[in-house]
This record gives C-alpha cells, structure tokens and sequence, in this order.
C-alpha cells in the first residue's frame, strides 16, 4: 500500500526488526479457554451413572462446564472439572487424582479429546467386564473414558456421528457382508443395546464391540468405522 507525503519531511528514525517483534498483538474480543480464567459462580452440569458388574456401587461422574462468550458468536461451552463419587471406597485414592489431573488438564485449555482414546486404551490387568448390550469393557478407566466421549459429543468438541463418507463406506461394507453370508443380520438401529451384528464377528480393538468383520482381507468395524487396512 503507498502513502503520499504532502507535507516536508522534517525527521527520520529506522525501526529495528526487535521493536517490531515486541510489538504487542492487537487482543481479541473474545475469552478462550486457558488457565487464567476464573471459576465463575455457576457452572452447567452432568452427571453420569456407571454401573459395573464388578461393583456392588455405583459410581456417579459429574462434569461441570463454562460457557464462554454467552450471548455472542464466540459462545462455546468447554469442560472446566470432573467429580466422581461412589460408595465404593477402594478406588478412591487413585479416582480422586485422575479427578484432579483431568480438570487441570480441562482448565489449561486447547484440545483435550486426547484424554478420551487415553483413558479408553487402559486395561485392567484383572480383566474387563461385559457391559449391557454385549459391548466389552477393558476396565474402569476405560469406561470414564467412555463417558468422558459422550459429554465432549454432547458439547459438540468431538464430532457424534460419522461424516457422509464413513457413513456411506459402513452402508456399503454391510451390505456386502450380508450379499455374502446368509447369517448376517444387521439391524437398522445403531444403539449397542439393540443392535445385532453378523454372526462371528470379532471385537473391535478401538470400541469394544464384537463387530469386527473380515471383508476382502481387511478386518473392519460395523460399529465405528475402525479399519486395519487405514
């Protein structure tokens, strides 16, 4: 862009390339998540039941979150903290610092779906634990995790439904499978509690689910889209 000068020059000054950078950036008008933001009075809530066939408790995971920017078009809802509480006391020493760990991590902002495959990649080296509907759970951390998932999908960080591609990929393995094998019944409902999946399917490593069918060498999941072939 050019300016036109109209009047006489009278001084001069070079700025150096170190009082440029030190210039400060202009701040936005608008708050993201990061450490410094204060917990406000009132915070929305949560609350999840998990029930194992491990335990003669429940446990309960409540998961508060600040809405940012309300009224705006920056508004956007963010995790701030995570309680979980049981009557069950044997767990208690390790829930309470994987509480606090997570709500740090939540309060220090950014993306933190990371915690979700984390969480969900622990097993217990006792075994897992079949859940309603037949889906496997790895261990108890796995299933926080699991729950963790469902709020971020809830609060819209992390995408509940497969994108057009993925869907029409699925619908198209389905239909070959059941082209192919006269024992497939897959049903039109996607809930695990109601969902059937062809006979002798194998357990999805990413989602726990016995869905997991071998396709033109390829071991792909009817669940969740998990595909060995990438």
């Amino acid at each position: 862009m050019s300016i036109s000068i109209n009047e006489k020059i009278t001084g001069f000054e070079v700025v150096k390339p170190e009082a440029v950078a030190a210039t400060p950036a202009p701040e936005p008008d608008y708050v993201e998540m990061h450490e410094k933001v204060k917990r406000p009075e009132h915070l929305v809530g949560s609350t999840y039941k998990i029930k194992t066939p491990t335990s003669e408790h429940a446990y309960y995971v409540t998961i508060n979150d600040i809405v940012l920017n309300p009224g705006t078009e920056h508004e956007q809802r963010r995790p701030f903290e995570i309680f979980i509480n049981s009557k069950n006391m044997e767990h208690y020493q390790w829930i309470a610092a994987l509480t606090l760990i997570i709500s740090a991590v939540f309060r220090k902002g950014g993306d933190c779906t990371f915690l979700v495959e984390e969480l969900q990649s622990v097993f217990d080296p006792k075994g897992g634990y079949l859940m309603r509907g037949g889906r496997w759970m790895p261990s108890l951390v796995a299933e926080i995790g699991d729950v963790l998932e469902r709020h971020l999908k809830h609060i819209g960080m992390i995408e509940s439904e497969p994108d057009l591609h993925q869907q029409a990929y699925l619908a198209q393995k389905r239909a070959e499978y059941e082209q192919i094998s006269a024992q497939a019944q897959v049903a039109p409902n996607c809930d695990d509690s109601t969902q059937s999946y062809p006979a002798g399917a194998q357990r999805c490593g990413k989602c726990h689910v016995k869905a997991a069918i071998q396709m033109d060498g390829c071991l792909t999941c009817l669940a969740c889209g998990e595909s060995k072939c990438g």
